[in-house]
């Protein structure tokens, strides 16, 4: 779920050479210092050899070097909390989500818990292309909360909302719709319902925090949403952040929040088009809290974890680690 940034080692464009970049070994782990920087999700962003990580505390997005290194990207007043990000490469820009979880420096009573959008900047400069407000769109007044974004191959955006049963679909202008509200998706009281979001073959599969379930929707029939059956799945309560793997799989995080649940990482196969799943491995976390599976170079696969217990009960930390799965 949701930068005053350290100063860059790599140059303006935060990026190595790339023919230098591909020799360069894949480390086990990264540690990286940016004060109080809270980054609950991230992306590789192979064009620029790179890190992408969404602040939860500045609404920042943070280019991160293989080094640790740290730099800020985008940087717009409009974000207040960053949760979910993804990269859309057809139209090579990265998609963020605008929430308030009170944990941001931006956070106030008015628009606590009522903050849902989506952002667009550049890849290569961090400007805004467009800003989408979602709560709006779902049109209820209630509490709203944008967490994770999916991206399908032409660059519409799906985005989930922890605090209402609703998924939004955003077409790559910026125009937002409801593609999905369902009174089973609605979170337990007081606390976070839809979280991770993958798109698989003309489908989203999307995880839910509460109850750690998992739902599939078909695009062209949004309404047969169903719940998929996972052997194994009782490993799956607090499930965070959700990325669909290169070889058909979803690597998933589970986290110990508010005490429940175990921190892990975990991956979830399906043999009939996820109708059904099965959990095929659990790897726990040495670091606490994790929120969210990162690919790395070469194919790799990184576990984030950015401090999200300590920034919630009021104590932000300036480190973060990626560690190699």
């Amino acid at each position: 779920m949701v930068a005053i940034a350290a100063a860059a080692l790599l140059g303006t464009a935060g990026t190595l050479p790339a023919a230098a970049a591909a020799h360069r070994p894949t480390p086990a782990v990264i540690v990286g210092h940016a004060p109080t920087l809270v980054p609950e999700a991230g992306v590789w962003d192979a064009s620029h050899h790179r890190f992408l990580l969404g602040s939860l505390r500045h609404g920042t997005v943070s280019a991160v070097a293989l080094d640790g290194s740290v730099r800020t990207l985008v940087q717009d007043p409009a974000l207040t909390e960053i949760a979910g990000l993804r990269i859309d490469p057809v139209h090579r820009r990265v998609l963020v989500t605008d929430l308030d979880n009170g944990i941001g420096e931006r956070s106030t009573a008015a628009t606590l818990g009522k903050i849902a959008g989506i952002g667009a900047y550049d890849l290569d400069t961090g400007r805004r292309l467009f800003y989408t407000d979602l709560a709006t769109v779902a049109g209820d007044g209630g509490s709203h909360l944008a967490n994770d974004i999916a991206v399908a191959p032409d660059g519409t955006a799906y985005v989930t909302d922890s605090f209402a049963p609703v998924v939004y679909r955003v077409t790559p202008d910026g125009t937002a719709s409801v593609l999905l509200r369902d009174p089973r998706l609605t979170p337990a009281p007081g606390t976070y319902g839809l979280n991770g979001i993958v798109y698989r073959e003309g489908h989203l599969i999307l995880g839910k925090w509460d109850d750690g379930t998992l739902w599939r929707v078909p695009l062209g029939n949004p309404a047969a949403l169903r719940r998929v059956e996972v052997a194994g799945g009782a490993s799956l309560l607090h499930l965070d952040g959700l990325l669909g793997r290169p070889d058909g799989t979803i690597a998933g995080v589970t986290n110990a929040l508010f005490g429940a649940g175990r921190d892990a990482e975990l991956e979830l196969r399906s043999d009939d088009h996820w109708r059904t799943a099965r959990l095929t491995a659990v790897h726990p976390s040495p670091d606490t809290t994790p929120t969210a599976p990162v690919a790395g170079p070469a194919g790799s696969l990184y576990l984030l974890s950015g401090g999200l217990a300590a920034a919630a009960s009021g104590h932000p930390t300036d480190a973060f680690t990626l560690r190699r799965i």
